[in-house]
């Protein structure tokens, strides 16, 4: 029960900061949120850090802290290419986390 708890925690704490929970609903939906890139594909690679900090109007980084932060919560995976590091939602682990997280309060 305590892993389930450290990882809701750490669930909740991702999405807690308004800058992480947008940039983690604009890389479910790269395509709709990105140019297209000319090193990695946005949804197979995911988004280049360089996007994503140019959307979001932060330095790059307070953006790779935040970018940490989603990592760290099993929300995202990230890839190098060339000198760039890209970004793509682990959709497996938020489904887990989600579930967790009703499981957790009994809805």
């Amino acid at each position: 029960m305590q892993m389930v708890r450290s990882s809701t925690h750490n669930f909740l704490k991702a999405l807690s900061n308004e800058k992480r929970l947008q940039i983690l609903e604009w890389i479910l939906t790269p395509r709709d949120h990105f140019p297209e890139q000319q090193d990695g594909d946005l949804v197979e690679d995911g988004v280049c850090i360089k996007f994503i900090t140019d959307k979001i109007a932060l330095s790059q980084p307070t953006v790779t802290s935040h970018m940490a932060v989603l990592a760290a919560a099993g929300l995202v995976t990230s890839k190098q290419i060339k000198n760039w590091v890209f970004y793509k939602p682990d959709r497996s682990a938020i489904q887990a986390a989600m579930k967790s997280l009703r499981d957790g309060l009994d809805v």
